[in-house]
């Protein structure tokens, strides 16, 4: 994509981006009612009179819903507001049953607070929150059923937080970038499964342009439920791009809201609207005021702190990984945890990350399961790591054999690798047969090397591996080949 935010700086503009992200949060029941939150595929099974607004239904909130609202705001650094309101938003949707939404306009469970982000060739390290607000979510228009519009309820009334930044994001690649942090706080903490692609984190994005170093912001335009990292900052370069090109041609940048067509690559209008909008918010006359005491706090703190810049921070301090090796091991909260359990273990950690990132990663991915489902505690893969390091078996013998076999036991990899014959042998009497075994079936290539093809040596060392069934150290060939075809 072209550098949009040098065209900018280059006709005296800069870019300013505001997120509102959504995010459904995993409660069992709906935040106003007993309904089931859970997934399922028969539309409006897990709805009641409540959901659907049945007039003289009464509202309960569901208090776990403010737990995990108030735990995402101490992982945030916000400060938790002690006397909540709920209040009704008015506005006319057809999957909007009851006309209006519960949510909290004046008195949000969470004010202040930032986004830590990462990633290379940021233009900023944080992106700073204005509140989050929890609110109830409206049901879903389905649109591909021909010409007609469905709807389904089954998530009317489904827990949500909402997250809003402050206009404070510099590009589009920050934009996504925080958009990702959220998601793996949300997973890191319990709060949600945050899927995308099933519409359980969902963003809506803010966009102008204002002259460099001005207070005053431009024209914002609001870019709708964008559900995938890649749409959200495509969508802003895009729209940057249209922005400038109507400030260069002296047009005007109308406040309006605006769709993304992924296939296109371009935003399209939707409806122009006030800088305001009437909701005609009022408090929710059926749900009491929300008193969340200092108790309820302190019980989530120690919780709040299990986030990835936390394992982000100690991987980089105490264990020296590059970022590279950071990013992945803490992209998910099994493999942080996981990984800093097995460094308790092995003494090299780069050793660990290596494993880490490689032989496991590529097992979970080919099996098809997490690491949760593997048979293979910390300590087990320590011991096997250990082995490998100490010389006892080969790495390639570890990676491919051994350690499938220790997923279907639950035996030592010390005691499994001695029951399938998997030790190094350390008969050197035995390593020399198979090295002259070797270089006198190879007596053109051992000629080749002599006269200066020093490359063949990886040929001689595979045929050596083989023929000893992978249970030669690698060092002591390579070793013993040099003294064997040094002294023909």
């Amino acid at each position: 994509m072209p550098d949009i935010l040098q065209q900018l700086s280059d006709a005296g503009y800069e870019a300013t981006i505001g997120l509102e992200i959504h995010v459904q949060l995993n409660t069992r029941s709906k935040i106003f009612s007993s309904d089931s939150n859970e997934e399922t595929e028969e539309s409006n099974t897990h709805i009641s009179v409540i959901s659907i607004g049945h007039p003289g239904t009464l509202p309960v909130l569901n208090k776990v819903a403010v737990q995990k609202a108030v735990l995402m705001g101490l992982a945030c650094g916000s400060d938790i507001t002690r006397n909540n309101y709920f209040d009704r938003k008015s506005y006319f949707y057809p999957d909007l049953p009851k006309g209006y939404q519960t949510t909290q306009d004046k008195t949000p469970i969470c004010v202040g607070g930032s986004i830590p982000l990462t990633g290379e060739g940021l233009l900023q390290q944080t992106v700073s929150l204005h509140h989050i607000h929890l609110e109830e979510d409206a049901g879903k228009s389905i649109h591909d059923e021909g010409d007609s519009t469905l709807i389904d309820l089954n998530r009317a009334g489904t827990p949500l937080i909402e997250m809003v930044t402050n206009p404070c994001i510099k590009g589009p690649d920050e934009a996504a970038a925080c958009l990702q942090e959220i998601r793996r706080m949300v997973r890191y903490l319990g709060i949600g499964n945050a899927n995308m692609e099933k519409g359980e984190l969902r963003c809506d994005a803010n966009i102008s342009i204002k002259k460099k170093d001005s207070e005053i912001l431009g024209s914002k335009v609001e870019i709708k439920n964008m559900n995938s990292f890649n749409h959200v900052r495509r969508a802003a370069f895009y729209e940057l791009e249209r922005q400038l090109a109507l400030k260069l041609n002296n047009e005007v940048i109308e406040v309006e809201t605006r769709t993304y067509d992924p296939v296109q690559g371009k935003t399209y209008g939707m409806r122009f609207k006030e800088t305001m909008n009437d909701y005609r918010y009022f408090p929710c006359p059926d749900l009491p005021p929300l008193a969340i005491e200092e108790s309820f706090i302190e019980g989530l703190q120690e919780a709040s702190r299990v986030q990835p810049a936390t394992f982000r921070k100690k991987f980089a301090e105490h264990y020296q990984l590059s970022d590279y090796d950071i990013n992945i091991l803490t992209e998910e909260k099994e493999t942080a945890l996981y990984f800093d359990a097995l460094c308790q273990w092995v003494e090299d950690k780069k050793v660990a990350a290596n494993w880490m990132n490689g032989p496991v990663r590529a097992l979970i991915n080919e099996t098809n399961q997490t690491l949760e489902d593997l048979n293979l505690s910390s300590a087990r893969l320590a011991e096997l790591i250990q082995m490998v390091d100490s010389g006892k078996v080969v790495y390639k013998t570890a990676v491919q054999q051994l350690l499938p076999e220790l997923l279907k036991s639950n035996q030592s990899a010390t005691k499994l690798a001695q029951d399938l014959n998997m030790m190094v042998e350390e008969d050197a009497g035995a390593l020399d047969a198979v090295i002259r075994e070797v270089l006198v079936s190879l007596p053109k290539e051992v000629e080749a090397y002599r006269n200066g093809k020093k490359k063949l040596m990886g040929l001689f060392m595979g045929e050596v591996m083989k023929r000893s069934r992978g249970k030669a150290n690698p060092k002591d060939v390579q070793t013993a080949l040099n003294k064997a075809l040094s002294n023909l």
